[in-house]
């Protein structure tokens, strides 16, 4: 039996500027900073978590922003364009607010659906669509009101370097059904009400480069740390070199590089963001973990002050 992901955990980029990054997820399409934290592998550098009250599976987009980081190149071997779903008939309060922000926005079709097409401060490319699936937000911010706002990821287009290659890893190792090709777009479909629906170009994209405004990695769910295990030997069974079981603190991981040059990861569901503060009081404070911890004083030193903050463009 092949196994299933749900569809996307989380969507990891590349940023500069902190306070930008925050103003611009938080501030402008008004996310909630979950988490507040260091790039493990490299702690001089924070690692930031936005997405729905909880920080729920299906609704997390994570940065590294380093002040000073080359800007890069989206292309082939990256997540090209991360979709955000939205209620039902809230695609022209949205046109309304970005433009309000002075964001250029452009409209596209794909399979059937409406898109707005826009790109954060650092260039990374997102769009907004509608759809009745997924639960709402409870969050609010600024102004955007709970009815308006972002439930999670709608999908992605994937940019690959091998597009056949990567569309046999969604269909034969992450268990996701191809259900429609259009206008050079091959539309796969996890089980999941989040993330759900990824789009693959058919002829293969150029290769990007990385840095500030592309992706880093896309990870998959798992529902458990038992489906984690398996899911490790799953991908090893398709001949892929994984990392093996990485602790995150908030989730397990495991990676690999699927042959379009894609990073991929497997993130578990458990444990969530809130095993190391309380649910109300989420993204407020700097976490280490437990390793770092010694070193908190030097690395709080380092790291550049950011704030959640009401945007000017709000306060009218």
């Amino acid at each position: 039996m092949t196994m299933k992901t749900a569809g996307i955990h989380h969507i990891t980029a590349f940023a500069g500027d902190p306070q930008a990054n925050v103003d611009f997820y938080a501030g402008v399409l008004g996310l909630r900073l979950v988490k507040k934290t260091i790039n493990f592998d490299a702690p001089e550098i924070y690692h930031l978590y936005f997405g729905n009250e909880g920080g729920s599976p299906g609704t997390i987009i994570t940065f590294f922003p380093a002040p000073g980081s080359r800007r890069g190149q989206i292309g082939g071997g990256q997540v090209g364009t991360t979709t955000y779903v939205v209620p039902q008939g809230a695609l022209p309060f949205w046109e309304e607010r970005l433009r309000k922000f002075g964001i250029s926005v452009m409209k596209a079709s794909r399979f059937g659906e409406d898109y707005l097409q826009f790109a954060d401060n650092e260039g990374l490319k997102l769009e907004l669509v509608e759809r009745e699936e997924g639960p709402a937000s409870q969050w609010t911010f600024g102004g955007v009101p709970a009815e308006k706002a972002i439930k999670g990821f709608g999908g992605v287009v994937l940019y690959s370097g091998n597009s056949a290659s990567t569309r046999k890893v969604l269909t034969d190792v992450l268990g996701m059904t191809e259900i429609g090709e259009e206008n050079g777009f091959i539309r796969f479909k996890a089980e999941g009400e989040l993330g759900n629906l990824i789009d693959v170009p058919a002829a293969n994209v150029p290769w990007g480069a990385g840095g500030a405004g592309t992706v880093h990695h896309i990870a998959w769910r798992a529902e458990d740390y038992e489906q984690h295990l398996e899911w490790n030997r799953e991908v090893s069974k398709h001949g892929f070199r994984t990392t093996g079981i990485v602790e995150r603190q908030y989730f397990k991981a495991l990676y690999f590089r699927e042959e379009g040059g894609i990073l991929f990861e497997i993130a578990t569901d458990p444990p969530g963001f809130a095993t190391d503060e309380p649910a109300d009081e989420l993204g407020l404070e700097l976490k280490l973990p437990d390793w770092y911890e010694p070193h908190r004083e030097a690395i709080e030193a380092n790291l550049l002050p950011i704030e959640v903050r009401v945007l000017k463009e709000d306060q009218q």
